[in-house]
């Protein structure tokens, strides 16, 4: 059972690897090698240019990342820091830049800059937690040691 998962494990990140290739070669999108994404995630393809994930980001699934707005005649930039998380099914607008080491919650629509190390939440997404510690993908901190306490009370149950 370990070892399909394993190979299931490389089989994504090789098709990530292409996609990536993709979007940055043929579409010029900014996403750095480090970051990582869902299959499922929409980044916006008529202003791909305007498309930039920094290092260590993820976009989770079904998450838009939009940088055209038709009925305004917009074409901007769209700007994920270093060490986010875009949470699944949220929408980040055309223009707006989300600091480093921030999390945006499942299902919020960004219509704002976001500040650096805040989550973010709702719709329209407002801060609702500042002056957090992310590492690597916008995960928090102290997830580890969340992940291990939780793992000792389900062994003792």
């Amino acid at each position: 059972m370990a070892l399909r998962l394993a190979h299931l494990s490389s089989l994504r990140t090789m098709i990530i690897t292409v996609v990536r290739l993709i979007y940055v070669r043929l579409f010029k999108m900014d996403l750095h090698p480090t970051c990582n994404f869902s299959l499922s995630a929409k980044f916006d393809k008529t202003n791909p240019r305007g498309v930039h994930v920094g290092e260590y980001s993820y976009v989770a699934f079904d998450a838009a990342i939009l940088t055209h707005d038709l009925t305004r005649g917009l074409r901007v930039h769209t700007r994920i820091g270093k060490n986010c998380f875009v949470g699944a099914r949220s929408i980040v607008l055309p223009g707006v830049l989300v600091g480093d080491g921030s999390i945006i919650g499942a299902g919020s629509v960004v219509v704002r800059d976001v500040p650096a190390h805040c989550i973010v939440a709702g719709n329209p997404a407002k801060v609702v937690r500042e002056g957090i510690a992310t590492g690597r993908y916008g995960r928090l901190s102290d997830a580890d040691e969340t992940q291990t306490r939780q793992s000792r009370e389900n062994n003792l149950e």
